[in-house]
């Protein structure tokens, strides 16, 4: 049904409120990115609205530290538009504070903890190959 496929990519030894944190932070950057992913509100029978959600499935992946840093790195050679969380950003307080913390860094001295891409099917397989499905 679509054409492209959305991953988020975690890394596997963070706290478990840490890993939601980034998933939370990293689906929003792809709703943001991307528009169109939002459907409709949603209704109950009692007529309750409640807020749209994403019309595309999205698998969240788990992946060591070396693991995701070759998934970021692919990611960067093939030119995937990336959400990126990167450790510092546990310490910010706000969106300016998180994007200064990643200003700071090269590309290969940050500190990835989760990512995540909306691209075609194929290349995210490519991208995210070694990632297994979260447990």
């Amino acid at each position: 049904m679509f054409d492209t496929k959305i991953a988020i990519v975690v890394r596997e030894d963070l706290a478990t409120w840490q890993k939601l944190n980034v998933t939370a932070f990293l689906t929003s950057g792809i709703v943001g990115a991307h528009q169109g992913l939002l459907g409709e509100a949603y209704e109950d029978a009692a007529g309750n609205r409640y807020n749209p959600l994403m019309i595309q499935p999205m698998i969240v992946l788990s992946a060591d530290a070396p693991t995701i840093a070759t998934i970021y790195r692919r990611a960067m050679e093939r030119g995937a538009a990336l959400s990126l969380y990167i450790h510092d950003m546990f310490s910010t307080g706000h969106d300016a504070a998180n994007r200064a913390a990643v200003r700071q860094y090269a590309p290969g001295a940050m500190n990835v903890v989760g990512l995540a891409l909306r691209e075609d099917k194929k290349l995210v397989d490519k991208i995210t190959k070694g990632a297994t499905m979260h447990a």
